[in-house]
């Protein structure tokens, strides 16, 4: 019998007491990162916003000590080792580029994902954090969804064997921030890259993309990448494929709805599928995994948790960062592994509107 022990929880540091800064008080802060940092008894100290009244609402709901006017003046208090950045990603360098000038007292940063709307903002802020001594993150946070982990524990044990075929059918509306309008990329960068970066943690980095891609008939604003169609190609010959679909037809303009993301993944020893909860959010709904395997025929095994993808997974995303700290390692996603999220982003970009496979040796 196969031990069902599935390694799905987040590896924690052995001090909870660093003294984290945060810099950002919207949503994904309040509601995901600060709920899950109180709840795994990390300590958060300050708080800074634009919105200095929203700093204070936001250090009040948490028990933060500290809400600054500036995220620069923050900066200055001595007592903050672990910066926390959830800023629009076309001003992170800007933020990240201020952050390294603290180096005497800040030794980690956990920036939010994407990285960066492109390659060579990316590779800036590796850069500089590299320059300053200054370990870096990724808050990839699709790596801690319960599914996702417990899968790639099982492809650990090869209980599926080689990986085949990788999918993800995703039928869900995201909530578009204000930010995102006017970006170079809407879903590629702010939707698809969970998925993206999950199969490169699944599988590993692909050598080439194809990818076809159209506008979201209710996203308003100008965009070219709403619904993404896109195919991994390995040389080792797995195959991998999601279909972002975001418009999941007029599910908000009065037809009944189908909102749903399923993954499968097939291997020459067994067969996984599962669901990801979080179209549900903010009811906790957790993502669920199926499994088969020739090494016990003739079973489903269901293992179950209660946990959730939002906001329980950034737990684990604060968590690599603070263990790396600790042991002078690399995080579980660098910045540096990051890049290569985001040179997958590009491909993806370049494949769909240039209409042709795209090899990621042209990007890394």
């Amino acid at each position: 019998m196969l031990d069902l022990r599935i390694n799905y929880r987040p590896r924690l540091p052995a001090r909870r007491d660093h003294a984290i800064g945060c810099i950002g008080a919207g949503f994904i802060m309040r509601d995901c990162h600060l709920v899950a940092y109180r709840g795994a008894g990390f300590r958060t100290v300050a708080i800074a916003s634009r919105h200095f009244e929203k700093a204070r609402e936001v250090a009040a709901l948490h028990g933060i000590p500290r809400a600054y006017r500036s995220y620069q003046e923050m900066l200055d208090d001595e007592e903050i080792t672990i910066v926390d950045i959830a800023v629009p990603p076309d001003k992170q360098l800007e933020v990240v580029t201020e952050v390294v000038k603290h180096n005497d007292h800040v030794k980690g940063i956990l920036a939010q994902k994407p990285l960066a709307m492109n390659l060579h903002d990316a590779r800036q802020i590796v850069r500089l954090c590299a320059e300053a001594g200054i370990t870096l993150a990724v808050n990839q946070n699709m790596r801690y969804d319960q599914s996702v982990r417990a899968l790639k524990d099982i492809l650990d044990r090869g209980w599926l064997g080689t990986p085949v075929l990788g999918t993800i059918d995703m039928r869900a509306i995201p909530h578009w921030m204000p930010w995102a309008q006017g970006q170079r990329s809407l879903s590629t960068f702010i939707m698809s890259i969970h998925h993206l970066d999950t199969f490169r943690y699944w599988f590993g980095t692909p050598q080439r993309v194809l990818a076809s891609t159209r506008p979201d008939p209710r996203t308003s604003f100008p965009h070219q990448d709403g619904i993404n169609l896109y195919i991994l190609e390995y040389d080792n010959g797995c195959r991998a494929a999601s279909w972002d679909d975001v418009w999941t037809g007029p599910a908000r303009e009065g037809s009944e709805s189908d909102i749903r993301i399923h993954w499968r993944v097939e291997g020459t020893d067994g067969l996984a599928r599962g669901t990801i909860g979080w179209p549900s959010y903010p009811a906790r709904t957790p993502s669920s995994l199926d499994f088969t395997t020739k090494q016990q025929p003739g079973y489903w095994l269901q293992p179950r948790w209660k946990e959730v993808w939002f906001p329980d997974a950034f737990v684990g995303t604060m968590a690599q960062l603070l263990c790396a700290v600790e042991e002078g390692t690399e995080p579980e996603i660098s910045g540096r592994d990051n890049l290569e999220t985001i040179a997958l982003c590009e491909a993806v970009l370049a494949a769909a509107t240039e209409h042709r496979v795209v090899a990621l040796e042209e990007l890394l």
